[in-house]
């Protein structure tokens, strides 16, 4: 039997931030989903975490967790295939630190995913956009934050990782006029900001106070802006916001929500998908996109049949001598 303990912290300490170069999301991730089988395991054994064993968790044991989190913690199926792919990484680092484990690690590896359907994704319409953004109050500080956020997160395509992780050194030169994207998957990009969310950011930086952090968004306590606390924030607005756009309240809007308004706000503008592909660097652009509420094809993303060659004059001349 060997013990859990040692290899699990190695996993999350060594393994995954140095030789794998996660980024600090994924191993919270990966981190959080440990803590939550760890706690499973050592109920169903009657046991403290740290007298687990790696044979403790076999596959019927990583099944009953997937079920659990499932029916007991309300997860939906993509979390829970969120989970089953944290615990396939741990066991394929366990097949080399632990050959006796072998057996289990492949049959741990084996196990399939959920398949998960595509709901539509819902969107705002500009002028619930419009009411959403002027929600805030920019008297206070608080509203002066929420403005450039809100602007920041929909003309930008922003996901709420990307927005709370920016820095004031995202903005070459200290000018508004552009800022630099770190997103998924490593992929960096640079994108230019309208002249409104410039004057929504110089706002918030005239009253952003004095602190250590480097992050651009900060709470009332001076620490950087929470996941949590920027949905809060939203889900505050929203409520002003449908004061003068009821309709409003019968979307469920969520910080990606604004991602896809600002990418169908842009289709519906180009026509092109492509545009919104590069401009959000969420898929590339031969990729058809995910399917959204009241999305359109545009005819640039309707594939033509391939134009005929035409001959050249030469081979035209010469044909023509051959047939006379």
């Amino acid at each position: 039997m060997t013990a859990l303990a040692p290899y699990l912290s190695a996993f999350l300490r060594e393994h995954l931030p140095r030789e794998r170069n996660a980024s600090p999301h994924t191993v919270a991730t990966y981190a959080h989903c440990f803590a939550l089988l760890v706690r499973f395991a050592a109920r169903q054994f009657g046991c403290q975490p740290s007298d687990l064993k790696i044979e403790d968790l076999n596959p019927d044991l990583v099944l009953r967790f997937l079920d659990e989190i499932e029916t007991g913690r309300g997860n939906s199926a993509r979390t829970r295939n969120a989970r089953l792919i944290a615990i396939r990484t741990f066991f394929r680092y366990v097949e080399y630190q632990v050959p006796a484990c072998l057996d289990q690690a492949l049959r741990i590896r084996a196990l399939p995913k959920k398949r998960t359907d595509a709901a539509l994704i819902d969107y705002l319409t500009r002028d619930e956009i419009q009411a959403l953004l002027t929600a805030p109050d920019p008297r206070t500080a608080s509203g002066a934050r929420d403005r450039a956020m809100l602007h920041l997160a929909y003309a930008a395509g922003l996901r709420a990782a990307e927005l709370l992780s920016l820095r004031l050194e995202d903005f070459p030169d200290r000018s508004l006029g552009t800022v630099r994207i770190k997103g998924k998957g490593r992929r960096e990009r640079v994108l230019p900001l309208w002249r409104e969310t410039q004057a929504m950011l110089r706002a918030w930086l005239a009253v952003r106070p004095q602190a250590k952090t480097p992050e651009l968004f900060l709470n009332r306590s001076g620490e950087p802006m929470t996941r949590d606390g920027f949905a809060h924030r939203l889900a505050q607005q929203v409520a002003v916001a449908a004061q003068k756009q009821p309709s409003i309240l019968h979307k469920r809007v969520t910080p990606h929500v604004l991602r896809h308004s600002c990418a169908m706000h842009t289709l519906a503008a180009t026509g092109d998908i492509r545009k919104v592909a590069r401009y959000g660097s969420d898929t590339p652009a031969s990729e058809p996109p995910r399917p959204t509420c009241g999305s359109i094809q545009p005819r640039s993303w309707r594939f033509s049949p391939p134009m005929r060659r035409r001959r050249s004059s030469r081979a035209d001349s010469s044909r023509h001598r051959t047939s006379s």
